[in-house]
């Protein structure tokens, strides 16, 4: 996208706004935090926008607790993921990638897990809530590729088949109504629960995920929040970490967000157009 396709994309106000941030942040080497925002104009749904669909997230204790639970979790997932998985980095995923590769950034930290910024070409991510890519069993710790245990859902559960169209979820699920049929996939080596490598709600980040997202600010001399509404406490903490070190905190989101007392500057519009716009101005 040429610098003068964005300009008459946008509002004038943005714009400017666009042009005050390139302002701020030119000369910094910037760590970037991004949310479920960035990713809806790849097709995902959003947790908390205008819109965005109600939710009944699974909880790691229900997960554990409950065989229905499990199936209710697998058959939904195993509907959306071939949706979720076709998904594609848009460009504001580019744009990180390309402000990483010209060494203004130094990364991304993601809440997300389309896994879409290692697609785009970031190199050093930081997944936060992990990838729905990945799966692992949680009694002997084996780790699986999502695509195999997609094969083992479709052979196993052919009553699912795979509707061409369905409402996406934003954890990349769809709601199911019957699921006493489905059969749950198990571990291949020991006969264990297997859980996606993502954080349910009711889990917490790993501490080590946690202290690599923290090095990246500490490192930065600036911090940029892109479509998080930062109502998550990892989100925050990594806010008030860059607030409390004196750097400017750059926040791009439709609507309010947890930190916009905070920030240094705040954009109300998308994300595309916005990281798009600073990327022309930093690089």
């Amino acid at each position: 996208m040429t610098g003068a396709v964005l300009d008459a994309a946008v509002p004038d106000a943005v714009r400017e706004r666009v042009n005050e941030a390139a302002r701020l942040l030119a000369g910094r080497r910037l760590a970037v935090l991004t949310g479920a925002g960035i990713s809806t104009d790849s097709g995902i749904p959003d947790y908390r926008g205008e819109g965005a669909p109600v939710r009944n997230p699974m909880t790691y204790q229900a997960f554990l607790a409950s065989e229905q639970a499990r199936r209710r979790y697998w058959a939904g997932s195993h509907l959306g993921w071939r949706h979720f998985d076709s998904a594609a980095p848009n460009g504001g995923h580019r744009a990180l990638a390309a402000l990483e590769a010209s060494g203004i950034a130094n990364g991304v930290i993601t809440q997300n897990v389309d896994g879409l910024h290692s697609r785009a070409g970031s190199g050093h991510v930081v997944e936060l809530h992990g990838a729905l890519d990945r799966v692992r069993c949680l009694t002997c710790g084996q780790s699986f590729a999502r695509a195999d245990i997609a094969e083992q859902m479709t052979r196993e559960n052919p009553w699912l088949g795979q509707p061409d169209e369905v409402i996406l979820n934003p954890d990349g699920d769809v709601t199911v109504e019957y699921v006493d049929e489905t059969v749950v996939p198990t571990c291949s080596v020991c006969g264990g629960i297997l859980k996606p490598e993502v954080v349910f709600f009711g889990e917490f980040v790993p501490v080590t995920l946690f202290e690599s997202a923290r090095a990246l600010v500490a490192q930065a001399d600036a911090l940029v929040v892109a479509g998080s509404s930062l109502v998550v406490n990892s989100g925050i903490r990594l806010v008030d970490q860059a607030v409390k070190r004196r750097i400017p905190v750059v926040i791009v989101n439709r609507g309010e967000t947890k930190a916009d007392r905070r920030a240094t500057l705040k954009i109300d519009a998308g994300t595309t157009e916005v990281l798009s716009g600073l990327h022309e101005r930093l690089a």
